[in-house]
């Protein structure tokens, strides 16, 4: 980007890597710098929370209501009845009503770690575009809304041409995604006064849909702007791990599980998640991402403990920081690991080592877990295992075990009473 912009928000979001694309970089700029710009993103309710690949969007949003701005966060009560085709290979399950508001109540204590919502003039808005669509007349909406999108034009969106090029089915349903996705952006801005949507690039063209809809029906100028689709320096999904995704809500993955997650980080990863996912300065991001050789370990604390800290709250960071300490430097158990609690009549006959290594999380199945013993990655306080075929009784358990997958993933085994 070539523009240098008066607003603070653009020069933020420039310097710490989260601009991909803007529709109008100048015209945006000068909106921003002119007064209050409520933006919003939406966020469809697939799932009971979000996980760190939706971080960098909700960074955005914090930003924009640190530098002085009114964030929205959408919910796709309504959209989520039909689902995003973007960049998908099949069609997304669809799911109950009821199941779209359980993850909805779920998806809202996430955000409100990051944002302030309120009444005031750069307080959050939580919305639900349910509250527009659910009631359309669907002969309306085509009269009214349908006239104005050209098929052939939808048809060469990259989230659409790629899912045709490959000859896989895109059903009628989410075709219609896109329509809705554009009519979101026209409603906030009738009903709200919303200038700006903000995504990743997968959503460029969704985002230019609801722009131009809006430009047409409303005769109003708004505004789009993407982050990169993030993956890491080796080339995997951001937030996505072999044991799975790494959710933002703590009752999905704990504080020191995503504690651990961050101090993971790649070496090269360092300096950029630093100036994505802190509000470190960018001379800080830049010092501590330039550290190498052992020094780099410092560095990924610092992330693990910042990023933490924002979402779970400083003690837990801290709590988190100590165990990995515990674990890892004094070879003792961390009071703040994964936890299995038995019953004594669950082991009555006794238990076996494989399916305390699946309950506890370490291994998805009974299969992987024969398969991470018998590759001599498991471990029982610190001692390698090599019989899948063990049985634990109380008396082995005592005070607690220490079960060990490789070495940067633990849990503890305890018993109740």
């Amino acid at each position: 980007m070539t523009y240098h912009p008066k607003s603070e928000f653009l020069n933020v979001m420039i310097e710490r890597g989260f601009l991909a694309d803007c529709t109008d970089s100048q015209g945006l700029d000068e909106a921003l710098a002119s007064g209050v710009v409520p933006a919003y993103i939406g966020f469809d309710a697939t799932a009971k929370s979000l996980h760190v690949g939706s971080l960098i969007q909700i960074m955005m949003l914090r930003w924009l209501q640190k530098t002085g701005h009114k964030p929205i966060t959408l919910m796709g009560g309504g959209t989520t009845k039909v689902g995003d085709p973007s960049f998908r290979a099949d069609e997304r399950p669809l799911l109950t009503p009821d199941q779209i508001d359980a993850n909805i109540a779920g998806i809202r204590r996430v955000f409100s770690a990051y944002i302030t919502y309120g009444d005031g003039p750069t307080d959050a808005l939580m919305l639900n575009n349910a509250e527009w669509l659910d009631g359309l007349n669907y002969l309306d909406f085509l009269r009214d809304i349908g006239r104005h999108f050209s098929v052939n034009r939808m048809l060469a969106f990259e989230s659409v041409k790629s899912r045709l090029d490959r000859e896989q089915s895109l059903s009628f349903l989410e075709f219609n995604y896109m329509i809705l996705q554009a009519y979101d952006f026209l409603e906030l801005n009738r009903r709200y006064g919303c200038l700006l949507q903000l995504g990743g690039s997968d959503q460029w063209g969704n985002i230019v849909n609801g722009i131009d809809l809006t430009r047409r029906v409303l005769e109003h100028e708004i505004y789009g702007l993407t982050s990169p689709l993030l993956t890491t320096s080796d080339g995997r999904k951001m937030g996505k791990t072999a044991e799975g995704a790494i959710w933002l809500d703590p009752a999905m993955r704990s504080p020191y599980e995503f504690w651990q997650f961050w101090r993971n980080t790649t070496d090269a990863d360092v300096g950029r998640f630093l100036k994505l996912y802190t509000e470190l300065p960018i001379q800080e991001c830049d010092r501590l991402g330039a550290l190498a050789g052992s020094e780099i370990n410092d560095a990924k604390i610092v992330l693990a403990n910042e990023v933490t800290a924002m979402l779970h709250g400083k003690t837990a960071a801290q709590a988190a920081e100590k165990t990995s300490k515990d674990v890892f430097e004094a070879g003792g158990i961390g009071a703040e690991l994964p936890t299995i609690s038995l019953a004594p009549e669950e082991i009555a006959e006794g238990i076996s080592v494989v399916q305390l290594f699946t309950r506890s999380g370490l291994a998805k199945s009974g299969k992987d877990a024969k398969r991470l013993i018998a590759e001599n990655g498991a471990r029982i306080d610190g001692e390698p295992l090599t019989d899948t075929g063990l049985m634990l009784r109380a008396e082995d358990i005592g005070e607690g075990l220490k079960l060990s997958a490789g070495r940067k993933r633990h849990a503890l085994v305890k018993l109740n009473g």
